[in-house]
């Protein structure tokens, strides 16, 4: 109204916009106002302070929706994005990924870090689970990037059993005295074991404890491939990797479960008592050939259900979309059922699930009071007409080229091909530098 004075927080008032709201339904023709970190205003009319937002954004032929939450994701691999093709897991894994990444430096996990957030940002990604090492390089490119991330190191334990001789038991204490809790709580440390067939039992336990008495949430790849499931049967008295886990404390703390692919009734009834998000990785897993998580059967039985992009050398893309697109449409076809996985809960697993697996409970909707994490769709495209269900249109029509504008908590990190907090071409030409490094090492068979 006339005469509003501002507050003297950054505001900013999106009118006549298009919205997925709160319910996961969409809204024509609305209002939603963002003040300093917060959504300030939702509503069908402007807001009786209007004058007072420091600028308005013309919503019209736009759709306003959540920003998503990519919930599990290794960054740093963009450096090895197109190297370990056509391979199953653990021969990409054993014989291209591991020699990669032993050459890997800080400043490389940077430029890699860097360039993977510009690339989710770009697609709407505002905050992402990240499990990999060179923690500080990493931190640093969350808080100068202006994104959310939850930094895990990959916990490996294949001969030591006192957790606290190994490298990464130091790691981790510096990780939490350092970061959790940095750059205004966008940055959150969190516990990890890579996996059960890459540790020991002490050491499953050992961190385990150690997770529950940081009060952190666990990070942990679980039964992506039939392999796996067998080999730890085998290892562990007829035990599959959900039930050693388990019986290790694991899933005493909060815990975001990566892949879940080869995982039975009895596993899905642990994963459920135990109230652990499973982060489905459709892309990754039918690129490496390791199958398809039962995820109809998952949100069947009320079980919590996020999206992952996994890493570039598995998925070749941090675009959500794709990975949106995949998590409506495959399960039809490998369950034979077309109603299977609808695009609201494939839209809620990349938004509100995702952000309450990270501990973001302020976050993944477009609530008033809410964490200005949004992003803006250009829907004037052939491909978004016509409108007979918009959730349908975002889900199995867009990709992540229509989002013009990506905010998180109240500032924008992308819009209209711009990234105001990421040098883009730098990021670009270091991880290139950094890529064709390593190649060539590997190729001369040289030590780092």
């Amino acid at each position: 109204m006339a005469g509003a004075e501002s507050t003297g927080e950054p505001s900013l008032l999106f009118e006549h916009i298009d919205l997925i709201d709160e319910d996961m339904a969409w809204r024509r023709d609305a209002f939603v106002g963002v003040r300093g970190d917060r959504i300030s205003y939702v509503g069908t009319g402007e807001p009786a302070d209007a004058d007072a937002y420091d600028g308005r954004y013309d919503g019209r032929g736009r759709q306003l929706m959540p920003a998503l939450y990519d919930a599990h994701a290794h960054a740093p691999m963009t450096l090895l994005r197109g190297y370990a093709e056509n391979l199953p897991l653990q021969s990409w894994l054993n014989d291209r990924v591991f020699p990669f990444e032993a050459r890997i430096t800080d400043q490389d996990a940077r430029w890699a870090t860097d360039l993977a957030i510009a690339e989710m940002v770009r697609y709407g990604c505002v905050s992402f689970s990240d499990m990999y090492y060179c923690d500080d390089a990493r931190c640093e490119s969350v808080r100068d990037a202006h994104v959310k991330c939850n930094v895990s190191r990959g916990l490996t334990a294949f001969g030591e059993t006192d957790y606290r001789k190994i490298k990464e038991y130091a790691a981790n204490e510096h990780l939490f005295s350092d970061w959790d809790g940095a750059a205004q709580g966008r940055i959150k440390a969190d516990m990890c074991i890579h996996a059960e067939y890459t540790n020991n039992e002490p050491v499953c336990r050992a961190v385990a404890e150690r997770t529950r008495e940081l009060g952190a949430i666990m990070h942990v790849h679980v039964s992506e491939t039939a392999s796996e499931v067998a080999g730890c049967r085998e290892r562990h008295q007829g035990r599959s990797p959900v039930e050693f886990l388990a019986d290790c404390g694991v899933f005493d703390s909060p815990t975001v479960a990566a892949h879940c692919v080869w995982v039975d009734e009895a596993d899905m009834d642990i994963l459920q008592e135990h109230g652990v998000t499973v982060a489905c990785n459709p892309a990754s897993n039918m690129k490496l050939a390791s199958g398809f998580a039962p995820v109809p059967r998952m949100l069947e039985r009320g079980m919590r259900v996020a999206l992952g992009t996994d890493g570039p050398a598995s998925n070749n893309a941090h675009d959500m979309f794709r990975d949106m697109y995949l998590l409506a449409t495959v399960y039809k076809g490998s369950s034979k059922d077309p109603s299977v996985v609808t695009p609201a809960q494939a839209l809620r697993a990349a938004t509100r699930a995702g952000a309450l697996a990270q501990g973001r409970d302020d976050c993944g909707l477009v609530r008033e009071g809410f964490k200005a994490d949004l992003c803006v769709l250009d829907t004037s495209g052939p491909s978004m007409w016509p409108v007979t269900d918009m959730l349908a249109n975002l889900v199995y029509s867009s990709t992540g080229a229509e989002v013009v504008l990506t905010m998180c908590d109240g500032v924008v990190v992308y819009r209209d091909g711009e990234w105001p907090t990421i040098d883009v071409e730098r990021a670009k030409a270091g991880t290139q530098a950094a890529t064709e490094r390593i190649r060539a090492e590997l190729a001369q068979g040289g030590a780092r």
